[in-house]
């Protein structure tokens, strides 16, 4: 299985005072010991494309563990298969917006059905749910939301630009799993 795997650190942030030279991606050593090959990082906020043959919860687990051994805090990791990668592009319920203006929230599982009604700090944002996401349209840009909801910080979110390029990559180096 090809398995784009996400995941967000802030302390592996080019932005942040640990810089990008603490980041332990996509050279690390112990990627072959949590059952990655193929390792590709896709810029550096967090976002590995792999292959696997292990389950994704297996992988889950010894990415969190070993990021957590490395770095001393928990991390945790969202993963996605190079299909589902794809169906959330397909899924998105804003394609006439621009892409860079629309996000989708990562969640390990279902998100609530109360999250859009529930949120704060809601301005012209547009939020629809998904089976394991919540695709948010951004009108006035990302930077600039107040948006808040329980569910934000339960999961990891990318641009639809991002999200696509993430799943060309998945494709172009799709293969059988080792």
């Amino acid at each position: 299985m090809l398995t784009p795997c996400r995941y967000s650190s802030p302390s592996c942030a080019p932005s942040t005072s640990a810089g990008p030279e603490n980041c332990p991606w996509p050279t690390c050593a112990r990627w072959p010991q949590a059952g990655l090959t193929q390792v590709q990082s896709y810029i550096q906020s967090g976002n590995l494309v792999f292959a696997s043959a292990r389950t994704p919860e297996q992988i889950k687990a010894a990415l969190e563990d070993r990021l957590q051994n490395r770095i001393g805090k928990p991390v945790g990791f969202v993963i996605r298969s190079a299909q589902q990668m794809q169906q959330a592009v397909a899924a998105n319920p804003f394609p006439h917006a621009q892409a860079s203006k629309v996000g989708v929230l990562f969640l390990d599982q279902a998100p609530p059905p109360d999250t859009a009604t529930i949120a704060t700090g809601r301005a012209d944002e547009e939020i629809q749910l998904g089976e394991r996401e919540v695709f948010i349209h951004y009108p006035s840009g990302m930077g600039r939301t107040k948006l808040k909801f329980a569910a934000l910080s339960k999961g990891t979110m990318r641009n639809i630009n991002t999200i696509t390029k993430l799943a060309q990559i998945a494709a172009e180096t799709a293969g059988p799993a080792p």
